[in-house]
């Protein structure tokens, strides 16, 4: 994209963020009537390192992967391959949810706006912790097991699993595999030629942050990439690397197009996108600081006013990496955010402070007044979720002795909880990331998962229904506030076997 002048006060935004979060890197983009008007970028690749982030470095863009999935669709429908209003089992006939009904009147339009009845993250241990073992195939298995938490149509709660699946409705419609079409549909013909899905070599590619974890006051690298990286099951979901320089032109797509955008997608299409389709709950601090009077998710964006603009937005969050892009329609306007680091609070700040500079320019209020509000907000809720410290050790094979087995969910699959090496372990069969040694805290069992960006510990609660009958398992976050992604509460596992 060229070089841009700087910007003091956007600069002093960036570095304002950097040194309150101790961010790793960072590349920020923004987008004034139409131009690009500005991109920051500071700190390196992988800490330590010294390759610098620049506009070129791919991130991970987790869930800001959903509007291209959704564009992927829409293109499709103006293609003539597929309606909005097709049900899923035209193109996936072995397709189940919970319900009968439900299987049966599923929309391809109903896969994208989180109102399924799906629990908050419901059957995302089957995308996250990567890498595991499930595929697509397991995912569509899987659903039929996973109980709504509320009926069809009639609610939000955010999933992962359905894009999942429409990514198969496109793959099945389209010809051609998730990835296949997403370079045929949206890379290519809007020229992102940095973004990436599927497999491919960081170093054929180069200039790719990695994510870290913040460690003893350092930011450490975690689940560095291989020599390739290999294609993902949450692709559709979340899946999809791309730098700021390819963000920005996607953004600047959906606000000022140029004729080879607006021919990419019929004007019908763009309009879908951002039609508020499934109201969604408003905090007190979004109605405190944006006086939001309306959000609403559509076709892989989230709809909102804010302080009386009308705005379209997403965030993507994985381990360690953090996005944001938020664009402002009617002023051609916007902005993306990309970290390589733990950073949900540096993402909202930012968020709200680039936000302000179009909605609020008289408003004055920076970095450090936002990241404070934050701190007093996480304050107050601090005592009613804190998990009281117990001591941990390690119990006898005897104690434990009566729960040792083989245990299987719908779902989820198997899990061997057995003896190995005189400790007592859990070891996921699919989801290799999900092992650990199980400990004793005060009165329940806890397992403490071997790898560090395993970052929410779960509950273990055996029991038996009956003398007689077979051993049962249910598992808790042990920090309620822990990601929903940890869906542990949905796991309900029953002993099959012993463990030799």
């Amino acid at each position: 994209m060229g070089e841009r002048p700087r910007n003091a006060g956007l600069d002093a935004i960036v570095d304002a963020a950097v040194a309150r979060y101790r961010l790793p890197g960072i590349a920020v983009g923004v987008i004034e009537d139409g131009k690009v008007v500005y991109t920051g970028t500071r700190g390196e690749l992988a800490s330590g390192s010294g390759q610098p982030i620049t506009s070129h470095t791919l991130f991970k863009i987790a869930s800001n992967s959903k509007a291209m999935t959704a564009s992927v669709l829409a293109r499709l429908v103006d293609a003539g391959k597929l309606r909005w209003e097709d049900p899923v089992i035209k193109y996936l006939p072995s397709f189940r949810m919970y319900d009968p009904w439900v299987t049966q009147n599923m929309q391809v339009k109903d896969l994208l706006v989180h109102n399924s009845g799906l629990p908050e993250g419901g059957g995302d241990l089957m995308l996250w912790p990567e890498p595991n073992r499930f595929t697509r195939a397991d995912i569509i298995a899987g659903l039929a097991h996973i109980k709504p938490a509320y009926s069809f149509r009639s609610g939000y709660a955010y999933d992962n699993l359905l894009y999942v699946v429409a990514g198969e409705v496109a793959a099945a419609a389209g010809g051609a595999s998730y990835e296949e079409l997403v370079q045929r549909e949206l890379f290519q013909p809007l020229g992102l030629s940095r973004c990436r899905a599927g497999a491919w070599r960081p170093d054929q590619v180069g200039d790719v942050a990695q994510p870290h974890h913040r460690v003893d006051g350092r930011n450490v690298v975690v689940k560095a990439d291989g020599a390739t990286v290999e294609p993902l099951v949450s692709a559709a979901a979340g899946g999809i690397r791309c730098s700021l320089d390819d963000m920005l032109k996607w953004a600047r797509n959906w606000l000022a197009p140029d004729a080879a955008q607006q021919a990419w997608l019929s004007p019908e299409q763009r309009q879908a996108a951002w039609v508020p389709r499934t109201p969604m709950p408003i905090s007190g601090r979004r109605r405190a600081w944006d006086g939001t009077r309306l959000f609403a998710y559509g076709y892989g964006w989230r709809i909102a006013d804010v302080d009386g603009a009308y705005t379209v937005s997403h965030t993507g969050t994985l381990s360690g990496m953090y996005s944001v892009m938020t664009l402002l329609p009617d002023r051609k306007s916007g902005f993306v955010v990309l970290i390589n680091g733990e950073a949900e609070a540096a993402r909202t700040v930012l968020n709200e402070v680039l936000l302000k500079r179009f909605t609020k320019p008289a408003d004055g209020r920076g970095v450090a007044y936002y990241a404070d509000e934050l701190e007093r907000e996480s304050e107050s809720k601090r005592p009613a979720t804190q998990q009281p410290v117990v001591r941990r050790e390690a119990p006898t094979l005897k104690q434990f002795g009566q729960w040792f087995g083989v245990y299987r969910d719908p779902w989820f699959g198997e899990a061997r909880i057995c003896p190995e090496d005189g400790q007592a372990r859990f070891v996921s069969g699919k989801s290799p990331m999900l092992s650990g040694r199980i400990m004793r805290s005060g009165d329940r069992y806890v397992v403490d998962w071997d790898h560090d960006s395993v970052d929410a510990e779960a509950w273990l609660d055996f029991r038996r229904d009956n003398p007689s009958g077979p051993a049962r398992l249910t598992l808790a976050k042990v920090d309620p506030e822990a990601d929903f992604s940890y869906d542990y509460e949905d796991l309900a596992f029953e002993r099959v076997r012993g463990c030799e």
